[in-house]
């Protein structure tokens, strides 16, 4: 007797489904037939799902991919503003036991303190933000160095120093010292703010690091500086350039 077998080819479908897995593999079969759909390709729901299934591709998956490590770059004195800057996290908690963190900003020419940001949670959008916040008075500085932290290769970050032609220079995993100058910012800031003082809510942080910040650019005396505060070797460079441009 002879009887009919079908003949189904669905390497186009297996294929396709395969790449959407490795390129969304948090997403599901719903999503993946959208786009195939939007892709304007034809094949019956029940077609995709039953290729989908025989992939396996129902069962949860566990797929995390391994950022790769930046390539070890040199921490040099800058000669002039706005060459480097350096931003980072920091973190304490209010008497109440509540978290808060610090968004850091220096210049590291003068190891200026540009800003010191205080909230509870700092998403990708307002660290973007709170940069342009300083760019608007400082300018724009031709490259920021900072970890790898999630909030700094997130895409707001990464389009935002792409768009704005500053290059991101991310220090290889568990080297700190690589961003040894706000490294060392940090250590003043907590030493003199954080360690030293109980906080009952996130106004009495703000206003301590608002006093903060104005003793240290002005008078805090750096030994990398000759002894001078971050403005006051700022202010030193200038008058000695103007010097040498009379000269």
């Amino acid at each position: 007797m002879y009887y009919y077998i079908p003949r189904k080819d669905d390497t186009d479908v297996e294929e396709k489904l395969r790449w959407y897995g490795e390129k969304y593999p948090s997403r599901g079969f719903p999503e993946y037939f959208k786009r195939i759909r939007k892709e304007g390709l034809i094949w019956n729901h029940k077609r995709v799902r039953r290729v989908y299934i025989k992939l396996k591709m129902n069962r949860k998956r566990k797929m995390k991919r391994r950022i790769p490590n930046p390539v070890k770059t040199i921490l040099l004195q800058p000669l002039r503003p706005n060459l480097s800057w350096s931003i980072d996290f920091m973190e304490d908690r209010l008497e109440n036991g509540r978290k808060f963190r610090t968004l850091n900003i220096i210049d590291d020419y003068n190891r200026e303190a540009l800003t010191i940001e205080v909230d509870y949670s700092f998403p990708s959008t307002k660290v973007v933000a709170m940069v342009q916040q300083v760019i608007e008075w400082r300018g724009k500085p031709e490259q920021i160095r900072s970890d790898n932290g999630t909030e700094f290769i997130a895409k707001a970050f990464e389009g935002f120093c792409e768009n704005s032609a500053i290059k991101h220079l991310r220090i290889q995993k568990g080297k700190p010292m690589q961003n040894g100058y706000i490294e060392r910012f940090n250590r003043s800031y907590r030493e003199d703010v954080l360690d030293t003082n109980i906080f009952e809510n996130i106004n009495q942080v703000k206003e301590k690091t608002v006093e903060f910040l104005e003793d240290y650019n002005n008078h805090h005396p750096h030994d990398s500086l000759g002894k001078m505060s971050p403005i006051e070797f700022l202010n030193h460079r200038e008058i000695k350039k103007m010097s040498n441009f009379t000269l």
